[in-house]
């Protein structure tokens, strides 16, 4: 029986490394990578980051002309927790980092294309939770308190 469990530990572990080191993705040294002709054009690409309250957020490689709407949109798009109005861009620049402000609310009411910026080699997008959601957290982590709390009080009156 033990030797059945060695043998599972083993092949556990060596799938999740190996599961691991598949889906791991390097960028280049270069902010550019050149992925061949797309039709009549050659096609740069770019590596960024989304992170936050989309649905699926990481590292993707997208062309180079790609703005944030686009991003997002491969991103699966916010989830109901985001906070539309103040998507911060950071992007690193020769004076170190600036962050980019973007409301797309602003955008969704009036479509003004200018609103919406295009990604540069290594942004980093952040999309916030509501107030809503912060809120939601903080009363979830505090009910678990309260039931911590009540189990422990029970167990104490238990023993008395």
């Amino acid at each position: 029986m033990r030797k059945v469990f060695f043998v599972l530990a083993i092949i556990i572990l060596y799938s999740l490394c190996f599961a691991q080191s598949e889906s791991s993705t390097v960028a280049t040294s270069s902010a550019y990578v050149y992925s061949g002709p797309s039709g009549t054009v050659d096609q740069l690409k770019i590596y960024t980051y989304i992170w936050g309250q989309v649905r699926s957020p990481g590292l993707y490689l997208v062309p180079d002309n790609t703005d944030l709407l686009t991003l997002i949109s491969l991103a699966g798009g916010p989830n109901e927790n985001a906070k539309m109005s103040r998507v911060r861009i950071v992007r690193q620049t020769e004076n170190g980092e600036k962050i980019i402000w973007v409301d797309l609310r602003d955008y969704i009411e009036t479509a003004e294309q200018d609103l919406i910026p295009i990604m540069m080699p290594g942004d980093t997008v952040i999309l916030s939770g509501s107030t809503f959601y912060a809120f939601s957290r903080v009363a979830d982590f505090l009910s678990k308190v309260v039931i911590v709390l009540s189990v422990y009080n029970m167990i104490a009156n238990i023993s008395k």
